[in-house]
């Protein structure tokens, strides 16, 4: 496809960050602009960039056109904070640089605190059967300005996360998802607050021929919104309106509250689509997940594991534990800051909770006279202990969910990590 005119050509460009994100936009941009980078880690200061990477003192002396600003750089929280700070209105993302140089593309968005990533896989697979050229990028993919050969027709699927989106200036997306907000990476945007307008954002830079779709029962989400100018057509996504569709899928997968509702998101924008419902269902019923979100490890006639490493907060694992019985619930590690576990107290009488990691008198505080608890440093005295409460429990089906509802950087580097330690740790017990 022939670019638009580049909006960023010869351009005076600072590449703040170069990790994946920036490591693409400088490919992008480098045969073009005049480009200079820059990152906390100055070991990345190897033959690829050394001709281009300038100390602290040199980088604030520069007039600068735009500042491209890595996701996972915390303006507040770098070497080049007061900088960065200084000229705010300079700063862009790479969802700004796709934009602008593909402006007319069609791109789904999909955004929110839990479940992006498994509804924008499903999206890819659902567009992908259905013969389109679609890309998956973002978050769950390759860096969006890392694919090639793309058409006029091509679909770009894009989970972005509420960094990308608070630093983006220009993005706009033609169908926005927010599937759900709680509180979530306060340490990053401080409020609540801050976090819902950077989710928000999405829906805010639409144009009027947009649709943003959102949650039916969010009141949160349609409140703000009502307040704000929004020009796009918001159309709201209602689980229980797809239960005859629910009732043919086999795939045990979708047998949870959490996954369900993204599937909502799904079949609703579907409709937009005019998408085939048979395919739709095809794809479902074979539709694996992704590993350490909601992954379902073993499933026996009595017993059923499921590894949800990603889960980092409370909002994540509560539809989890509404839609189980008998479980055996593993959690703990960092504890999100301002998290809150909004739960019916009712749900309490099936949940066994075996608590690990530095913040587990966090969580005990939380569950204390809630439900039965255990507690202990790691993660593997933590699975000795269930495994040898469950050989005393010879009755009914039990759920072993490890869904830790808190980060994993006190143990592990992170939810991967963590999710392969403990399908490995499992191979111990559900093999002997």
């Amino acid at each position: 496809m022939k670019l638009k005119e580049n909006f960023f050509y010869k351009k005076k460009i600072l590449i703040y960050g170069l990790g994946k994100s920036g490591s693409a936009c400088f490919d992008f941009l480098n045969r073009n602009n005049n480009l200079l980078v820059f990152d906390d880690n100055f070991s990345v200061k190897n033959k690829k960039y050394s001709n281009y990477f300038f100390p602290p003192d040199r980088i604030k002396k520069i007039n600068f056109d735009y500042i491209f600003l890595s996701p996972g750089i915390d303006i507040n929280k770098c070497i080049l904070s007061k900088f960065l700070k200084k000229n705010k209105i300079k700063i862009i993302s790479e969802l700004d640089i796709f934009h602008k140089t593909y402006p007319y593309l069609n791109k789904i968005t999909i955004t929110g605190t839990n479940g992006k990533s498994t509804t924008s896989k499903l999206i890819y697979e659902v567009l992908k059967y259905h013969k389109k050229d679609v890309r998956l990028v973002g978050n769950i993919g390759n860096p969006i300005l890392k694919e090639k050969n793309i058409k006029k027709n091509t679909i770009f699927v894009i989970e972005a996360s509420s960094y990308q989106i608070d630093y983006s200036k220009y993005f706009e997306t033609n169908i926005a998802l927010i599937l759900n907000i709680a509180p979530d990476h306060l340490e990053r945007h401080k409020t609540f607050q801050n976090y819902i307008n950077a989710k928000l954002k999405l829906i805010k830079k639409q144009n009027n021929k947009s649709i943003a779709l959102i949650e039916k029962n969010n009141g949160l989400i349609r409140d703000i919104l009502r307040s704000q100018k929004v020009k796009s057509k918001i159309k709201n996504v209602d689980f229980k309106e797809y239960d005859g569709f629910y009732k043919k899928i086999k795939n045990n997968y979708f047998k949870n509250l959490s996954n369900i509702k993204n599937l909502s998101f799904v079949l609703k924008l579907s409709n937009i689509l005019k998408l085939d419902k048979s395919k739709i269902l095809k794809v479902v019923n074979s539709f694996k997940g992704l590993n350490y979100r909601q992954q379902i490890v073993y499933n026996k006639k009595n017993f059923l594991i499921i590894n949800d490493s990603k889960s980092t907060s409370f909002s994540s694992t509560v539809p989890l534990l509404q839609s189980y019985e008998n479980i055996y619930w593993i959690l703990g590690g960092l504890a999100k800051k301002g998290d809150k576990l909004n739960l019916n107290k009712k749900y309490f009488k099936k949940i066994k909770a075996y608590i690990y990691g530095t913040n587990r008198a966090f969580f005990s505080n939380v569950l204390k006279n809630k439900c039965r608890l255990h507690s202990s440093k790691n993660l593997k005295n933590i699975l000795s202990k269930l495994f040898s409460d469950i050989k005393k429990n010879k009755y009914g089906k039990k759920t072993i969910l490890f869904s830790p509802a808190a980060a994993s950087f006190d143990q592990f580097k992170n939810f991967e990590e963590r999710g392969r330690y403990f399908n490995q740790m499992l191979k111990k017990y559900i093999n002997a």
